[in-house]
């Protein structure tokens, strides 16, 4: 069966996205085939896509860091035929040909279940921005992080992380306040339910080792000296989940506000977390974010419009979660 897909492949000036019609035998080994629905552009796969990071590791490789469908075909004993199922990371769009196509092949150890109710669009709503987002929230509430203690800041607050990381915050009684660039969005951030919104600017400054005390937690996605401000910023005992690095990889920072303030700093990795922190992710999704509101900060492409989205989504012209309708 031949099926419809994004392929990059790598060139003498660097690499270059085509639309290409492929056979099922081109698939990566494994033992569940899915017939992808839905798909999202993330970040990550703006990166991909355009070339702007040094994402995909082999060429030529489909990429999609995630997506949901219906298992065609399946030898593991999880999965059957007709199991409408969602994948996210793995090394899947960046080492496995991934979701940005009509079929993906994987292993059915990656896979976890559509939430009762939910539709595989629904989850790619989500995405694994939005999943990334709920295992932040999670490493807060585990390090005893309440509502009660104070302000909770989120940065790269338009992005999908950070609209996700909003609504579930705020529905969870979790005063947010929004980091961005964009204040024409802070109507838009405000409905998801952000409390205030601060210009990200006022974490683009020189560091300094300890700066008054603001936030109680922190959901980061930006890195860099946007987060080195953040932790010189936070309360004591505050705790900061650092997810992402859309500023850089630096972190310049000192240790003052670790051995000062008993700061925490958690990186949270969304990309091999094992299954049954993923299962109790998906099942906080389900009940702690609010559908009505994931629509409100969604919108949906076709496979044809990824290339421009992901331009725009490494541009910071993208706000909240873009799913893409493959089929």
């Amino acid at each position: 069966m031949s099926f419809r897909a994004i392929q990059i492949s790598k060139t003498e000036q660097g690499q270059k996205a085509d639309f290409v019609t492929l056979e099922e035998s081109y698939l990566t080994e494994g033992d569940v085939l899915v017939e992808v629905s839905h798909s999202s552009v993330n970040y990550k796969d703006g990166l991909a896509v355009t070339g702007k990071g040094p994402i995909i590791r082999k060429f030529p490789l489909i990429p999609g860091i995630d997506f949901a469908g219906t298992v065609r075909e399946s030898t593991h004993p999880k999965w059957k035929k007709g199991d409408q199922v969602v994948l996210n990371g793995w090394g899947v769009g960046e080492q496995y040909n991934g979701g940005f196509a009509e079929l993906a092949r994987v292993s059915g150890d990656w896979l976890v279940p559509v939430p009762k109710g939910w539709t595989p669009a629904d989850c790619m709503a989500v995405g694994v921005a939005g999943y990334t987002a709920m295992l932040c929230v999670m490493a807060l509430e585990e390090q005893g992080v309440k509502p009660a203690d104070g302000e909770v800041l989120v940065t790269g607050a338009a992005g999908g992380v950070g609209t996700t990381a909003i609504v579930i915050l705020a529905h969870l009684g979790y005063k947010v306040i929004a980091s961005t660039g964009r204040v024409s969005e802070e109507p838009f951030l405000k409905s998801l339910g952000a409390a205030g919104v601060v210009d990200r600017n006022e974490f683009n400054t020189p560091v300094k080792p300890l700066a008054k005390s603001r936030w109680a937690a922190c959901i980061d996605s930006v890195g860099s000296v946007t987060l080195a401000n953040v932790i010189s910023q936070m309360n004591p005992e505050g705790t900061v989940a650092a997810c992402g690095l859309a500023q850089g990889m630096d972190l310049p920072t000192t240790v003052a506000p670790f051995i000062l303030r008993g700061v925490k700093l958690i990186g949270v990795n969304s990309v091999s977390t094992p299954i049954p922190r993923r299962m109790e992710a998906w099942s906080r999704i389900a009940r702690d974010l609010d559908l009505a509101k994931l629509k409100e900060l969604t919108t949906h492409v076709k496979l044809d419009d990824v290339p421009r989205v992901a331009a725009d989504i490494v541009a910071g012209q993208v706000r909240g979660r873009v799913v893409v309708d493959i089929r």
